[in-house]
């Protein structure tokens, strides 16, 4: 079973303390946070974790979008072992999802150096500890953005030209909250991730790890409704060619297309709609949405697809609006590497704790950075499978057990047994 010395007592509680600190920032009524991304409360959970990477001896960097690094350097010049997370949030979130893995990386960075400082691990690598910008794509668009830029995915010049709802860019709004840097982002030879799970599958079946083997394969739609704008109250029915009507019948296509799989296999949601004009006494002449569709099974997902296509033509073929997609972005689905996956149930079963292979349905900054390094991915229960709710909770016994399995993945990955790079 895991050690339960004294010293191992007090890092728990340790790690208990700093994130419940950690939680005041950005607090809601509820128990949750909001802290979207380069906003004031997102500026002050930054210098909460470059104050606790001061007080623990990290290096801290920021790079042009954002993106923190705590640094501990054993080899000089040698490339980096990366772990993190994000500390950005939905509005009215909870407060574990990101911001524990943020944490726990840094303690776990920290455990490892602290082994590196007494002799017990011989590093080949060195070690830092992330905060990704804007994972969640909550303020701005897309999601993954600090680790898209990191992987090459994004243009960092084109990125912190991007705006939110109010006109603001990337740029100016990290300018404003003094994380704007210019810093060079550290080489990584390969990267380890813990998150909640946001789902009911590891508390359902009383495992403590989750140890992810792949992503769910997604596509992404923009999707326009256009109409005709008109008087509400002047306007006779027949006559009317309402957008929003036109659009509440794309979002129960959306949700009817689940229904055409087996329960569970495929997801699908409307989370962000825009009515034009957003005023009483005009029927809406046009309606934009974000439509997210969602399976395990990749060729499921071009099924539904295809269904949802369909559907979208007969809404347009009945005349009254016009419906276009304007954009349809797949995510694939892709496979985290086995040597990760094998590291990381060796570690669980030398520690004692219960574990078992899942996928991801969620996408994580892991899905970037292991199209690029060997990536270890990891899980601990979320209570009733709750997330992007206040109500979101992960029980002190399971967050204390994924920093001790964190910390000795972390080591094993510093010490080399994964990610190895070869030099001439």
């Amino acid at each position: 079973m895991a050690d339960h010395s004294a010293e191992t007592v007090a890092e728990a509680l340790d790690f208990l303390a700093d994130f419940t600190t950690m939680s005041t920032f950005g607090a809601t009524a509820a128990g949750g946070v909001e802290r979207q991304a380069a906003t004031a409360e997102d500026g002050q959970t930054r210098r909460f974790l470059v104050d606790w990477f001061d007080r623990h001896g990290f290096t801290t960097k920021v790079d042009a979008v954002g993106n923190m690094y705590g640094l501990k350097e054993f080899v000089p010049g040698a490339p980096y072992v990366l772990v993190g997370s994000h500390l950005d949030s939905q509005p009215s979130a909870g407060r574990f999802d990101g911001a524990y893995g943020v944490l726990a990386g840094a303690h776990a960075a920290q455990r490892v150096a602290d082994r590196v400082d007494d002799g017990s691990l011989a590093p080949r690598y060195n070690v830092a500890a992330v905060n990704w910008f804007n994972e969640e794509g909550a303020r701005f668009t897309p999601s993954l953005m600090g680790s898209g830029v990191y992987i090459g995915k994004f243009d960092a010049d084109a990125t912190l030209e991007l705006t939110d709802h109010a006109g603001i860019t990337v740029r100016d709004a990290l300018s404003a909250i003094g994380f704007h840097g210019d810093d060079e982002p550290p080489t990584a030879v390969s990267y380890a991730e813990i998150h909640i799970e946001q789902g009911p599958v590891l508390e359902r079946e009383n495992t403590t790890i989750g140890i992810v083997t792949a992503n769910w394969t997604a596509r992404k739609y923009t999707i326009s409704v256009h109409g005709e704008q008109a008087h509400t109250g002047a306007t006779h029915m027949a006559h009317r060619h309402d957008a929003l009507v036109g659009a509440a019948r794309v979002v129960l296509a959306v949700r009817e297309l689940t229904s055409m799989f087996p329960a569970e296999l495929v997801l699908g949601s409307v989370a962000q709609f825009d009515v034009e004009p957003k005023v009483a006494g005009v029927v809406p002449a046009k309606v934009t949405m974000a439509v997210d569709v969602r399976s395990s099974d990749p060729d499921t997902l071009e099924k539904a697809h295809d269904e949802l296509c369909a559907a979208i033509a007969r809404i347009d073929s009945d005349g009254e609006v016009h419906v276009s997609i304007d954009s349809s972005a797949p995510r694939l689905s892709t496979s985290y590497q086995t040597e990760g996956i094998e590291l990381a149930e060796q570690v669980a079963r030398d520690l004692g704790l219960s574990h078992r292979r899942m996928l991801t349905m969620a996408g994580h900054d892991s899905v970037n950075l292991k199209d690029i390094v060997p990536t270890v991915m990891l899980f601990v229960p979320s209570v009733d499978g709750i997330s992007h709710n206040e109500r979101e909770f992960t029980r002190d016994d399971d967050l204390v057990a994924g920093v001790e399995m964190l910390a000795e993945t972390l080591a094993r990955m510093v010490r080399g047994d994964i990610g190895a790079v070869t030099t001439d």
